[in-house]
C-alpha cells in the first residue's frame, strides 16, 4: 500500500493513475465532469466520509449499474466539519485513506474527489464563510432532535459536491434513511438535476448495518450492537402477530429490549410514514423504524420497514 505522501504526490489538483484519477479541488473535479458531459458519460455519484467498507462498495456498485460500462464513477472522501457538533468526534473520526483509495481502484472507481476544508469553506476558519442550505420539514425529527446542527451541515456539504462533481446520479445507503430524505427533499426543492438512489443496507453476518464507527466498538460492545437489528426484528413480529400496536407501548417495549444490554441506552425509537416521515401513533405492517442506541460512548442508528 503506499504511503500517504505518495498517494497525494504531484499536481495539486489531480493525481494520474492508470485506471482512477484523484481530484483535489472544486474547480478541478468540474472541469472533469463537464468533459465527460461533452462525451455523453453519465455521471454517478457515491458521498462518503472515507473509512471505506463492504456497504460502501455496494453503492459504488449501484452507481455503476446506473450509469453503465461506458459512464463514470465518482466517490468522494470528505470528513465534512459542519454536520459535526462541538461535541462529536469530528477530530477521532476514523481515517485510512490510503487503504480506501486502494478499494475505489480494485471496485474501478473513475474518479476520487478528496478536497480539503480550506477548499470547500473557504474563509470559514477566520469567519468569513457565511452561506449554508437547510431543509426544514424532512430534517426536524429523529437524528434533527438529537443532533439539531446536522443536517444543515449534511445538506450543505452535499448541496456543494453536487455542485462539483455534477452528477447524474447519486446513491446513498438506507442505513440513513432520515438523510437519505432530507438529500432528495433537497434536490426536489432546489431543482438539481440529479436522481437520488437509495440502496439497501449492508449488513455484516449477525445482522450489525456496517458503519465507519463500528470500529469504536469494544470487545465486549460489539455483540451488544447487534441489539439495534434485534430490535427491528423484535417489532417486525410484533406488528405481524397483533396487525397494530401503539407505538408509544412499542416504544417502551425496545427500550427494554436495548437495556437488557450492560452497555446500551436507547437514544430514541420512532415509528414513521417512510416517505413523508411523519410519525405514527399506531404502528401496522409497512410503517418504518428507526433508532439510535448508545453502546457506550458509541451512538449507533439503524431502521427498517415493519
Amino acid at each position: 500500500m503506499p504511503a500517504l505522501g505518495s498517494v497525494l504526490a504531484g499536481s495539486l489538483h489531480s493525481v494520474n493513475h492508470p485506471a482512477m484519477r484523484i481530484y483535489r479541488t472544486p474547480q478541478a473535479m468540474q472541469r472533469a465532469a463537464r468533459q465527460w458531459q461533452r462525451e455523453d458519460s453519465r455521471i454517478g455519484f457515491v458521498p462518503t466520509m472515507g473509512y471505506l467498507h463492504a456497504g460502501h462498495l455496494s453503492l459504488v456498485e449501484a452507481a455503476r449499474k446506473r450509469v453503465g460500462p461506458k459512464g463514470r464513477v465518482v466517490v468522494s472522501i470528505y470528513v465534512n466539519p459542519t454536520q459535526f457538533a462541538p461535541h462529536e468526534d469530528l477530530s477521532t473520526y476514523p481515517r485510512d485513506l490510503p487503504r480506501d483509495l486502494q478499494l475505489c481502484r480494485d471496485a474501478q472507481v473513475d474518479a476520487v474527489f478528496f478536497p480539503t476544508d480550506a477548499v470547500m469553506y473557504p474563509g470559514r476558519e477566520s469567519g468569513d464563510y457565511s452561506t449554508y442550505v437547510a431543509e426544514e420539514l424532512v430534517s426536524q425529527g429523529l437524528e434533527g432532535v438529537s443532533r439539531p446542527t446536522h443536517f444543515r451541515g449534511v445538506t450543505t456539504i452535499v448541496a456543494k459536491l453536487f455542485n462539483c462533481v455534477l452528477p447524474d446520479v447519486a446513491v446513498f445507503g438506507a442505513k440513513d434513511w432520515q438523510q437519505a430524505a432530507v438529500i432528495r427533499r433537497m434536490s426536489i426543492n432546489l431543482n438539481f438535476p440529479v436522481k437520488v438512489i437509495v440502496a439497501p443496507t449492508h449488513r455484516e453476518s449477525d445482522g450489525l448495518a456496517m458503519s465507519s464507527r463500528n470500529v469504536y466498538l469494544s470487545p465486549t460492545e460489539r455483540p451488544e450492537a447487534t441489539v439495534l437489528w434485534r430490535s427491528i426484528l423484535w417489532c417486525r413480529r410484533r406488528v405481524k402477530e397483533a396487525g397494530e400496536v401503539p407505538a408509544t407501548i412499542l416504544s417502551g417495549e425496545v427500550r427494554r429490549l436495548v437495556e437488557t444490554e450492560s452497555r446500551g441506552r436507547l437514544d430514541y425509537a420512532a415509528f414513521f410514514d417512510g416517505v413523508s416521515l411523519r410519525p405514527v401513533e399506531r404502528v401496522t405492517s409497512g410503517t418504518h423504524m428507526a433508532l439510535a442506541v448508545f453502546l457506550g460512548k458509541v451512538r449507533l442508528i439503524d431502521n427498517g420497514r415493519l
